[in-house]
């Protein structure tokens, strides 16, 4: 039975193909009857009639529905369609083992937690009777949750065994090829009896866990061979080097476990993987482990970054030949600069997401977080040590910005899906710490684990412990000052005090945990922080500057100086004053150059090519194109603030409409194409206003409340604006104002979860909005109004749709920069194909998590935001960079 996208085997509608290995292909797909997404392992066509494997099929079945364990992948189903036998799982989203190790070494903290895992599943595995027997990188997932033991089909059920059977395979990776021998497993990880023929036990498991440990540690293979005799020859005569000779700061201990795994005879192991885990479980306990990856360095490398080499080479000879004539070192280091050139193995850094690519480097001045996606993927943040040319990512950091690191340098903090969250240095589980900060904006975390963030859409700072509470509002905007927000807090050395940017105007102050008094600093373009020993950092007209500061007096010293012009940040908006430079406590600074100028708004085809370039000025965002097509309203930042334009596409003019000493943004255009609708913070909050599109007359107030909102969309018929409010009880929703009438809104999407964009169909009986209740984000449609019934369309991820006018095509944007399209059919009932991809493109790259796209009327063209080659500017590492004052 051929397998494709679209059919369906009894309840489940398959959505697209996973993989495929020697016991079956696996597809993703829906599960009608609950809504959600599964995997399905189908037995192969040429192997259905084959009883001896058909059986052990069933017995996979039987295999993992004994097991109920976090650690193992859990079963759902088994059935037959059209004479296909099929398994139904756990679907899971991350990555294998496998695709991560061909990136490299995982940290080593890392490496253990997942071991710890992985034993404690075998553990379970194990103590019912069921032996895994392929034990293997591609047969473990990597999940937000930890990882997933994969794949019983080779499992041993009580003292029944199949010892012969042409499924031995040997190669790499999860694209490994059946090739025919005569013992169950995969060779490269396979334990000497598996390969002498004798029957398999628990111990056979724990070899093959060796080897997967001693791969993830080391990044390279335990056992190699040019050929599968070779290999054979490897496995059953010689040891591989001790993970001590590879990996320079492993635990020692960590070899003495991974090496009585790898013991030749059964007997000589580990005898149980329960005493294999309180082994793992000890050497974490025990603190032999390493600080986080990259660990301390304990011996010279010969890997080290040229620069470093450099510095450490001058400093010591300054030093010795100080101690020599003097007794004391007489001379200071000097500063050493260096790029970090954005790179396939690194991560390339995002630069068109509002928030992503500033970098926040750690306390400690050894590590670098910044947010990045490797090709067309979705930004994790990424981990750089600063004394290697390696980076890793974070597995469960999507979508995350705002990055700041805990004063001991072990845990990054960070905002994603509208919810303050940390995660160690070393990655493993993600913590959430608040689901009220909304969309906001900057953080910092002092050494009593107090962390102050800005949720919106309140104004000031709170405070909260980093093990999660109830956030405690610390400065309140000053309303004689007409100050809007608080954001971008810095603590100072005492953990005490901070500093902030209270707007408008950008104005840098100090304030108290311990009391509500502030002091009034400087004026800036950006956020201040403090760098040791005694300086503020800031922007100001697109300069780095600094100044000398006491932090125990809190008072300014001197004149300020330059430090770098062109130093990235940002200009109005939400994240208005986030600037991309970072300062540790030992003297390294980096930043990134390169501002917003080369965003733009440009039409694309529907195979991605860029059709033409909208003739403008400045940096453009959230385009939206006016019913008639011929003009766009887009939001534009310039001196701290933002505004709405109107760009003319005949006559290729731009024209300003809105002049408020506040920030406005996300315009609308009415049906008619005579008003448009924005939201503006003039009063504090970001309210609903409107102003004819020709630029006559005043502003009119539509809708005035104690949160944020934004306007969404405006039905054909002129009745309905559909707007987002962000409320820190239930996150975001949407709501319709009536534009008749009394005006009072209601809500039509509200839950506990981000509901995001919306847009009303053309003929106004259906609204579609995109969603993370089902734990990811995707697109939903609703009749409007209400009837309870909804229809999910995205069958993988989704945001932001939008209609085409003659109502047949719907589009939406995925956080992989995929522009996506499924025909739909409207009327009583509300029908949707398969989506399909139109194009994916790095060039508008996170576009979907803050800016929207407008079609035109016949749905051929797509006016969206580009960055063009800006997504791929380097940062810059500046070591001692005090040195340059003298």
């Amino acid at each position: 039975m051929q397998i494709s996208p679209g059919m369906s085997l009894g309840p489940y509608l398959i959505t697209g193909a996973i993989g495929a290995g020697g016991m079956g292909e696996v597809y993703k797909a829906t599960d009608s009857r609950l809504n959600r997404f599964v995997a399905i392992k189908v037995l192969p066509h040429h192997v259905a009639g084959n009883a001896e494997r058909k059986q052990r099929f069933v017995r996979e079945a039987q295999a993992i529905a004994a097991l109920n364990h976090p650690h193992i992948c859990v079963v759902y189903d088994v059935g037959e369609e059209a004479g296909a036998q099929y398994l139904v799982m756990e679907y899971l989203e991350g990555e294998t083992l496998a695709a991560r190790l061909d990136k490299g070494p995982l940290p080593v903290e890392q490496a253990l937690k997942y071991a710890i895992e992985i034993a404690d599943a075998l553990d379970k595995a194990h103590g019912q009777g069921i032996v895994h027997r392929d034990i293997k990188p591609g047969n473990i997932m990597l999940t937000k949750s930890g990882a997933k033991l994969l794949d019983f089909g080779l499992a041993k059920l009580g003292i029944s065994s199949v010892q012969h059977s042409p499924d031995v395979t040997a190669g790499k990776g999860p694209s490994e090829v059946t090739a025919q021998g005569v013992i169950l497993g995969t060779l490269q990880y396979m334990a000497p009896e598996q390969i002498e023929g004798v029957e398999a036990d628990a111990r056979s498991d724990i070899f093959a866990f060796g080897a997967v440990v001693y791969e993830m540690v080391t990044g390279k293979k335990a056992f190699k061979g040019k050929s599968q005799a070779s290999l054979i020859a490897s496995i059953l005569e010689h040891d591989p080097l001790p993970i001590s000779m590879r990996h320079e700061v492993a635990p020692p201990g960590l070899d003495h476990i991974v090496r009585s795994c790898l013991a030749k005879a059964p007997e000589e192991r580990w005898q149980n993987a329960h005493d294999l885990t309180i082994q793992l479980k000890w050497l974490i306990e025990d603190g032999s482990q390493t600080d986080g990856p990259p660990a301390a360095i304990k011996r010279s490398k010969i890997r080290e970054r040229v620069a470093w080499s450099l510095l450490a080479v001058t400093v010591a000879g300054f030093t010795a030949l100080g101690v020599v004539y003097f007794g004391t070192p007489a001379i200071e280091a000097p500063a050493v600069e260096f790029s970090i050139p954005p790179t396939p193995e690194m991560g390339f850094v995002v630069s068109n997401n509002t928030a992503a690519p500033f970098p926040a480097v750690s306390p400690d001045g050894r590590h670098l977080a910044f947010v990045a996606a490797k090709t067309i993927s979705i930004p994790r943040i990424w981990i750089r040590s600063l004394n290697t040319s390696d980076a890793y990512e974070l597995a469960g950091t999507e979508g995350s910005t705002m990055l700041f690191w805990s004063a001991d340098s072990r845990q990054i903090g960070f905002r994603s899906e509208g919810k303050l969250k940390t995660i160690e240095l070393s990655g493993g589980p993600v913590a959430v710490v608040s689901n009220t900060i909304g969309d906001g904006s900057g953080g910092s975390w002092n050494s009593e684990g107090t962390i102050l963030f800005t949720p919106r859409p309140v104004g000031g700072i709170f405070r909260i412990s980093a093990a999660g509470g109830e956030p405690v509002q610390v400065t309140f905007p000053d309303e004689s000052r007409k100050e809007v927000r608080h954001h971008w807090p810095h603590f100072l050395p005492d953990g005490r005090h901070f500093l902030y940017l209270a707007e408008p105007p950008n104005t840098i102050f100090a304030g108290s945990l311990d009391s509500k008094d502030t002091k009034q600093l400087l004026t800036a373009d950006s956020m201040a922080i403090y760098s040791p020993p005694g300086y503020l950092l800031f922007i100001r007209q697109g300069t780095l500057m600094g100044q000398a500061f006491d932090a125990s007096r809190l008072e300014l010293r001197g004149e300020p100086f330059r430090i770098q012009e062109g130093v990235r940040f940002n200009r109005g908006g939400p994240v208005n004053g986030l600037a991309a430079f970072s300062s540790s406590n030992n003297g390294v600074l980096v930043y990134r150059s390169g501002m917003d100028d080369t965003v733009r708004t440009v039409w694309f085809d529907r195979n991605g090519k860029e059709a033409e370039a909208i003739n403008q000025s400045g940096d453009s965002r959230n385009p939206r194109l006016s019913p008639d097509g011929s003009r766009a309203a887009v939001q534009r930042a310039a001196g701290g603030q933002s505004d709405i334009w109107i760009i003319d596409f005949a006559r290729g003019t731009n024209t300003r409409l809105t002049f408020n000493n506040a920030d406005e943004t996300y315009p609308l255009w009415s049906p008619d194409g005579t008003r448009i609708v924005y939201a503006s913070n003039q009063d504090g909050r970001l309210d609903l206003y409107s102003r004819a599109a020709s630029g006559v007359g005043n502003e009119e107030l539509l809708f005035k409340s104690d949160l944020d909102k934004l306007p969404v969309d405006w039905s054909l018929d002129g009745k309905f604006l559909l707007f987002r409010p962000t409320d820190p009880k239930t996150q975001t929703d949407l709501w319709v104002l009536p534009m008749t009438g009394e005006r009072k809104p209601v809500p039509v999407v509200q839950t506990p979860f981000t509901d995001g964009w919306g847009a009303f169909s053309p003929d106004g009986k259906w609204i579609a909005y995109s969603s993370d209740q089902s734990g990811a984000f995707q697109v939903y449609v609703e009749p409007f109004p209400q009837t309870g019934d909804k229809t999910q369309v995205s069958v993988d991820l989704g945001l932001t749709p939008f209609w085409r006018r003659d109502g047949k095509e719907l589009f939406f944007l995925t956080p992989d920069n995929r522009l996506m399209s499924v025909d739909v059919e409207l009327g009583a009932k509300f029908r949707a194909g398969v989506p399909k991809m139109l194009f994916q493109s790095r060039e508008f790259a996170n576009i979907t998590t803050a800016l929207r796209a407008s079609v035109s009327r016949d749905g051929q063209r797509f006016l969206l935001v580009s960055a063009g080659k800006s997504a791929e500017s380097p940062l810059t590492v500046l070591l001692n960079w005090t040195s340059l004052l003298k």
